[in-house]
């Protein structure tokens, strides 16, 4: 009976998606008909794992056991229709190091969501009228290693949001973008009170009395009006070698216009089959408003010595998995 009945849906199916199709050209149904693209969704996740591991035993050159790991996860969802694509991506890292003698250690933290959506005027042109959501924070503390006393960032602190819009270039937009916004929004967010306090990633810092007293609060939140430029690049250089590339410029109009903020990233992926790959990353930033902190010759006091360059490199093999 239930194979009748599904029998019967399908027939009925049919009958209206053939009658919607012949009804599209009623005067010349001879004369082929213009279909316009149909919705489609694109939905990518990889999961990928990278372990580094050493052991020495009687080395007579010396050396200390370690072993590292780090989890990355990708999830993208795609929107295309006509002239319209929406493009959603969650991108988040996390790793640890644990050495001889020393306890468990941070090496990646990191947790990011990119909204943006195009619309462009027909299918010649390669230019989109775009907007773009971009967020970014940790979830760990980190710290100055060895002191773990003093947490210099926390989750949440900070965490940075920009909001804009603007035109995207992309003759393949999936892997070469040019985004340029002359009219950003960027919100710097320190929800920790003590960092909030200190003026921590360019928020205006507490107030305090002559006896140390604090009389106004450290402000949470800093807000910027300013440029973005962006650029992500993404192709196969050599048969088992993909590299990518995103790099990310802004400047304020407020503050220090022209005094520009820089996170680029390259990463080259040389893959050994369909799950096992080895991974090579340069990842540089510059932003004024992060002051580096050095420990001074007294115990326990720190010292902020003004922004300097970022970079961080990246090396390891792993397992990868899509889905």
């Amino acid at each position: 009976m239930r194979g009748v009945i599904l029998m019967c849906l399908l027939f009925c199916v049919n009958s209206v998606f053939g009658q919607s199709e012949q009804s599209v050209n009623p005067q010349n149904s001879e004369q082929p008909v213009k279909v316009l693209d149909t919705v489609k969704w694109k939905q990518l996740n990889k999961v990928g794992l990278d372990i580094n591991e050493v052991t020495f035993v009687n080395w007579n050159a010396g050396g200390a056991n370690s072993i590292s790991a780090l989890l990355a996860i990708k999830s993208s969802l795609r929107y295309k229709k006509n002239n319209l694509i929406w493009f959603n991506e969650v991108r988040t890292r996390y790793g640890v190091n644990k050495q001889e003698n020393q306890r468990l250690r941070k090496t990646e933290d990191e947790l990011e969501l990119i909204s943006t959506l195009g619309f462009r005027k027909d299918t010649i042109t390669n230019w989109y009228y775009s907007g773009r959501f971009n967020f970014k924070t940790q979830y760990a503390n980190g710290y100055n290693y060895p002191n773990r006393d003093n947490a210099i960032s926390r989750f949440m602190a900070p965490g940075y949001l920009f909001i804009g819009g603007g035109v995207e270039y992309g003759k393949n937009i999936e892997k070469l973008s040019f985004y340029m916004s002359p009219l950003t929004f960027k919100a710097t967010f320190v929800l920790d009170q003590e960092l909030a306090d200190k003026g921590s990633f360019g928020v205006t810092p507490a107030i305090f009395d002559a006896l140390g007293n604090k009389v106004v609060e450290g402000e949470n939140v800093r807000t910027e009006m300013g440029v973005l430029v962006t650029n992500s690049y993404e192709t196969q250089v050599l048969e088992n070698i993909y590299i990518k590339n995103r790099v990310s410029l802004y400047t304020d109009y407020l503050n220090s216009f022209g005094n520009i903020d820089v996170d680029w990233e390259v990463v080259f992926d040389f893959k050994v089959n369909d799950f096992v790959k080895a991974t090579l990353g340069s990842h540089l930033r510059y932003d004024n408003d992060v002051k580096i902190i050095e420990e001074t010759e007294i115990e326990d006091e720190f010292a902020e010595r003004g922004a300097s360059l970022q970079w961080k490199q990246l090396l390891g093999i792993g397992v990868i998995v899509d889905f």
